[in-house]
């Protein structure tokens, strides 16, 4: 094909004063990498059909342009949550609360007392702070923290039952998100599974009947991010601590998001809180630091001394330990719930689960009317009523009266707004329902109504 011939090597390219630009923006190696790419791809195009024009000098550099800027974007980046979507795995679950933005620098960009007894001037615990928090919050007699909660129940069956039996319930053998499986999990630390009653159906007769001298543990399994209804019965806590200490067995409660404050009050009922499975007897309860907590990625256990102090001394946990930022973000989230309605107005999904609905009305006619004022006729802003979700495997059921902003464009279709808003320098995420493309308030800050404003200026311009 005549046209191929007309593609230019990559050492002329290095030559334009366009890509000269580059040259003193970029290493070289890689805008001759960006360079080679475009014309790879190019020599595709033409090859499929493409004219002449896309030959052209400022055309080709522009595209090298282009795709420098995507090769040096950071893959991991803010986006703008607008799914309603409170605890959205894929986006990171939890944002952090913004005053805890100085503690998290002065840990990452400073020395620190990581391991380092200020009394002593000698070495240590990592986490001792934390733990304290965790045993004033939960009345806890200690804790642990690790990376996760899949690794704080790895910690604890290896501890606690390696090469010995944990009887869980059959309808609690979950898989939470990315193909994670408590049976795999279990087979990892060693333990070995007895599954005892239905998927529907479990009885306290069916953990008596399971116990043998070889049970180390019964084990209860917060089913997270789906539900069982209509015909089921499950054993609760204080039933399995019961059956527990006439046996001389413990119990560990895997808690799953793990809240510790009461959001029965707010309207989110049907989660226990942490403090409320150790009252009823439990003798290790574990969970996650960024879902309800609304903290860092963290996996948390706390309990009685006798099981918890195993775990401390055990290989695993130095693999699985909390780094400084970590750390330190997780005892700054933990301050926050010394006053209940601190957290509840600090922490930020706390403060979007909570926020009433009509608040929500009031911030969409706001929001409506300053994107009209702002934005050309050939975007249509309305507001609808609508339903947003916790996430996170958190209240699986439960949806929470929300409002929404219908966004549509002239000449795009729902799915070819929602591709341009996803894929720019600073994402914005919606959905897609009955065929239009949706943001929803409850997940979106007053802030962001500013970014969501310009980037539909930017695609009505280009469309």
């Amino acid at each position: 094909m005549l046209l191929l011939r007309n593609i230019p090597k990559v050492d002329k390219v290095l030559e334009w004063s366009d890509v000269q630009v580059l040259l003193d923006r970029y290493p070289r190696p890689v805008v001759i990498s960006a360079v080679r790419e475009v014309l790879g791809l190019l020599r595709g195009e033409l090859l499929g059909g493409a004219g002449a024009e896309s030959l052209e000098d400022n055309a080709i550099a522009a595209r090298i342009a282009g795709t420098l800027e995507t090769m040096n974007m950071p893959g991991l980046r803010r986006v703008i949550n607008g799914t309603g979507v409170v605890l959205h795995t894929n986006l990171g679950r939890a944002p952090l609360a913004e005053s805890l933005r100085d503690m998290m620098l002065d840990a990452a960009f400073g020395y620190n007392t990581l391991e380092f007894d200020l009394e002593t001037g000698g070495r240590g615990r990592r986490a001792t702070h934390v733990e304290k928090l965790l045993c004033q919050l939960t009345g806890a007699e200690t804790a642990v923290v690790v990376n996760n909660n899949a690794a704080a129940v790895l910690l604890a069956l290896s501890s606690l039952a390696r090469n010995r039996e944990v009887v869980v319930s059959r309808g609690e053998l979950v898989e939470i998100g990315g193909s994670f499986r408590i049976p795999e999990v279990m087979e990892q630390s060693g333990a070995i599974l007895r599954e005892v009653g239905a998927t529907n159906r479990t009885h306290p007769r069916d953990y008596r009947a399971a116990l043998t001298a070889e049970t180390a543990l019964l084990l209860k399994v917060h089913t997270s991010n789906f539900a069982v209804v209509g015909f089921t019965s499950e054993v609760s806590t204080e039933e399995m601590v019961a059956i527990g200490r006439d046996a001389g067995v413990p119990v560990m409660v895997d808690a799953g998001s793990g809240t510790l404050l009461d959001l029965s009050i707010c309207g989110l009922r049907g989660e226990k809180t942490i403090r409320e499975y150790l009252d009823a007897g439990a003798d290790v309860v574990s969970f996650s630091g960024d879902k309800l907590l609304g903290g860092p990625q963290a996996g948390i256990i706390v309990g009685k001394r006798s099981f918890l102090d195993p775990m401390k001394k055990h290989p695993l946990l130095r693999a699985l330990r909390l780094d400084k930022v970590t750390l330190a973000t997780l005892e700054g989230t933990l301050r926050l719930y010394r006053d209940e309605r601190e957290a509840l107005q600090r922490i930020p999904i706390l403060r979007m689960l909570t926020v009433p609905a009509e608040e929500l009305a009031k911030r969409a006619t706001k929001a409506v009317r300053r994107m009209r004022r702002a934005l050309p006729v050939a975007v249509t802003v309305t507001a609808r009523k609508g339903f947003s979700q916790v996430g996170g495997g958190s209240f699986p059921l439960l949806e929470i009266p929300t409002t929404l902003l219908c966004v549509a464009v002239e000449g795009l279709s729902a799915q070819q707004l929602e591709r341009r808003l996803r894929t720019r320098a600073l994402p914005i995420i919606g959905r897609i329902s009955q065929g239009a493309f949706l943001l929803d308030l409850r997940t979106l800050a007053d802030t962001e109504i500013a970014d969501i404003i310009s980037a539909l200026q930017s695609i009505t311009v280009s469309a």
